[in-house]
């Protein structure tokens, strides 16, 4: 943000509080202090993409579909499922994919699941990538989590993670 569209955000809010006032005289309780914790969860995954039919069977080979299956090990323990789009180019190094998958397990010892939303572009091999967690996927022990995920090679070609993320909740 701009420092004006600060200031215009930070107008905009100061209006809010004062119309907020002026139309409810009535005094609220004290809100509740939640606490967010920011947290790295680190370790080793494997993966299995499976090819599936894409629903325009008559799509060029440019364009695939696939079913995934990962076994996350380390600070999350986890299972998960999803469904990855691709597209490659005629150009060497270019390609993109979108991918969603439900996560289900542990992270730091607590139970439950989320969703991760992938989006990634390799424009001549530079890659550009971005796993977040859905707005509001968190279930049972991970409700309110949110966060970003980078997927790296580790040694000997397994692939690694590097999960940051914060989980909300009131003390």
């Amino acid at each position: 943000m701009t420092n004006g569209s600060l200031a215009v955000a930070g107008l905009v809010g100061v209006i809010f509080i004062e119309l907020s006032h002026a139309q409810s005289p009535a005094v609220s309780p004290p809100p509740r202090k939640e606490t967010v914790v920011t947290t790295h969860a680190g370790g080793t995954f494997d993966v299995k993409l499976t090819p599936e039919v894409l629903a325009d069977k008559a799509a060029d080979k440019s364009l695939a579909r696939m079913s995934i299956d990962k076994q996350f090990h380390g600070d999350l323990e986890a299972t998960s499922k999803g469904e990855m789009l691709s597209a490659v180019t005629t150009v060497k190094g270019s390609a993109g994919y979108v991918a969603m998958e439900r996560v289900t397990g542990t992270l730091h010892g607590r139970k439950g699941s989320f969703v991760l939303q992938h989006s990634a572009t390799m424009t001549r091999a530079a890659p550009q990538l971005s796993i977040i967690v859905v707005p509001d996927s968190g279930a049972e022990e991970l409700t309110g989590l949110t966060g970003a995920m980078m997927i790296n090679m580790a040694p000997g070609g397994q692939h690694a993670y590097d999960f940051e993320y914060t989980l909300a909740g009131t003390p």
